[in-house]
């Protein structure tokens, strides 16, 4: 369906699905206690989706501007009873924002903007994830913030090293 540039299933599973479940445990200790979460430009869904299924009583909010992609997202919600998942069709920075405990922009937009945007969806004392490549993402300081800073990890399965910047919002 072109929802991604990864190719096959296990090209899906390694590079998507692992690395989802590999940043949701980088992020214990940072941002323990969540109770939802915002994934802007969630693209195929991801990394919302599987963390949607990994925690079944946590809201997660899809937040998706191109139609295909809401849509396959909204198929997938249906087809395996996710109850806890919400796609939203629209541009981060034009919608109603949702303020949630845990806010993902990952790949959406260059940091700067992305932290921005990030920043109207992350509810006080919550905490805005903007994960990169090897090297951090650097998207500059805000007065909305209490604190940051940067995590690494590794994808399992001989996968990449992936690092990201966090900051938590003033409460």
């Amino acid at each position: 369906m072109n929802l991604t540039a990864h190719r096959g299933t296990e090209e899906v599973l390694r590079r998507l699905v692992v690395d989802a479940i590999a940043l949701l445990s980088a992020l214990r200790g940072i941002a323990d206690g969540w109770t939802s979460l915002v994934d802007l430009g969630s693209g195929a869904g991801f990394p919302g989706l599987p963390i949607a299924i990994l925690e079944p009583s946590r809201r997660v909010v899809l937040v998706e501007a191109r139609e295909r992609r809401h849509y396959f997202q909204r198929a997938v919600g249906r087809a395996i009873e996710l109850p806890n998942v919400e796609p939203r069709l629209g541009r981060a920075e034009v919608l109603s924002p949702e303020p949630a405990s845990l806010v993902i922009a990952q790949a959406m937009a260059a940091p700067r903007s992305a932290m921005v945007w990030g920043l109207r969806w992350t509810a006080p004392g919550g905490i805005l994830v903007i994960p990169g490549a090897e090297a951090a993402p650097d998207p500059g300081s805000s007065e909305a913030l209490a604190e940051s800073g940067t995590g690494g990890y590794r994808v399992p399965l001989a996968g990449p090293l992936r690092s990201f910047w966090w900051g938590r919002v003033r409460g």
